[in-house]
Formats: C-alpha cells, structure tokens, sequence
C-alpha cells in the first residue's frame, strides 16, 4: 500500500489553506448532495453520515450541511444538477492519473482537465486508458497514538486487508485498507475500539507504482496533481508514482 501517504497528507495540508479560500466547503458540500440522494438520514446513510462528519472538520457551517443535504434529497433547488464523472490520463513519465469528480456541465470540466494536464506535462486520455491499473478499497485513517497490538486485533475483527503506518496531522497514525463493501464495518470497529478515526473513505489504489526519485520530475508531478486537485469540479486525483524520501524532503521539507 505504499505510495500514497505522502500525497495523502500534502493535500490534508492542502485542505486546511483551500478552506480558508472555500474550496473544501465547495467539494464537500458537493459529496453531501450526492450522498443525501440515497437517503437524508445520516443514521441509515453511511456515505453522507462521513461526508457530515468531514464537513463539521472542516468548520462548515450547519447551515450549509443542512442546504447540501436539502439539495441531495430533492427538498431544495437551485437549478443544477450534479453527475458523478471519472477522467483518466498520463503525467510525465507515464505516471497514471485518475481523477473523480462532479459537475453540471461536462464540456468545461473536460476543458479545463484538458488544459491542466497539457500545461503540466501530461494528457488526458480516454476512458480505460488507466483505470485498470487502480481497484477501490476502503481506507480508514487514524490518528494516534497507535497501539499495534490493539490495532491489529481491531483490523482482524473488522476484516481489513492491512494496515500502513503513516503520520497523521504531525502526530503517529495509520491507514487501514479493507475491500470496498467492508468500509461502514471496519470503522464502526475501529470506532468501537476506541481508536480516533479522522476519515474514512472510498480511495483507488494503484496495482503497480512508478518509483520517482528526480526532483524535477517529482515536482512537474506534483504541479499536476496540484493542478488537478485545485479544480472545482475534482473531488478526488489519484496517481500511481512514489516519490523517493528525498525528493519529498526537497519539496516539502521544513
């Protein structure tokens, strides 16, 4: 599972100075509307119960959780009309890049991908071009401390696959995997066991990881995921390369 914490912590980095600008208000209000679609009670829906529970973390207004949930579930709206898209393209080096998104309006939102990717290095591709490089599995990240033994105790009896160590918000945490369906399951039992669950979520992890250790090439990679991840209608960029320790120190180092 490795190659994906890095990327994971520079964009919750990311996500606290985008909230300042309203960019994670935007994507995350955009995850309630498309979850309150299966249901408007968090207490029977597990996708807009996290996508709540992200909200609140990042200091979203009840108002505004209330309205996202409204427009989801038919009672409010405005006029437009979310659609759940998938992109899939090429970074430099023929780094895989798959990106998840919503929009009311395909055409822009393919434009401005295109534009993205082309003043990054890459192109956009078409549809299967990389995705059979990725399979979704359920992630749950913790923030510690993290008692290994009790861990894996929970990860048995919540049928994870594995776990990662990784820091978490400067503190010790970890990214536990699970197939898909057993995501609601695995974090009600690491809940259960007391562990301190900061996310959980469906993420796309790559079956073979491209190894960067040129800086320029990691930091054109990096442009371009930024890029991407900077896009209103992006909720989610995954690509399959790992930067080398030291490339990652030279660009986000202290």
């Amino acid at each position: 599972m490795a190659g994906h914490s890095k990327w994971a912590n520079i964009k919750r980095q990311k996500a606290r100075v985008d909230a300042v600008k309203g960019k994670v208000f935007t994507k995350i209000s955009r995850e309630i509307i498309v979850a309150a679609r299966q249901g408007a009670d968090p207490g029977g829906n597990f996708q807009l119960r996290t996508a709540i529970e992200k909200a609140k973390a990042a200091g979203i207004p009840n108002e505004n959780i209330e309205r996202a949930i409204a427009k989801g579930s038919g009672t409010f709206s405005d006029g437009s009309q979310l659609e759940s898209i998938r992109y899939e393209g090429y970074g430099i080096g023929g780094v895989a890049v798959l990106i998840e998104g919503l929009t009311d309006n395909r055409n822009r939102t393919a434009a401005d991908l295109r534009s993205a990717f082309t003043k990054n290095g890459g192109n956009l591709g078409e549809t299967g071009c990389v995705s059979w490089m990725f399979e979704q599995k359920g992630v749950v990240t913790l923030a510690g401390p993290i008692d290994e033994e009790k861990l894996l105790e929970a990860s048995v009896e919540g049928e994870a696959e594995s776990y990662e160590l990784t820091p978490v918000d400067d503190t010790d945490g970890v990214e536990v995997f699970t197939v898909a369906e057993n995501l609601e399951h695995l974090n009600q039992v690491l809940d259960d066991f007391g562990f301190r669950v900061v996310e959980a979520e469906l993420r796309w992890i790559p079956s073979n990881i491209v190894e960067v250790d040129d800086v320029e090439k990691a930091r054109s990679l990096m442009k371009l995921m930024n890029a991407l991840d900077d896009l209103d209608d992006v909720q989610n960029v995954t690509a399959n390369f790992e930067m080398s320790d030291s490339c990652y120190e030279m660009l986000y180092g202290d």
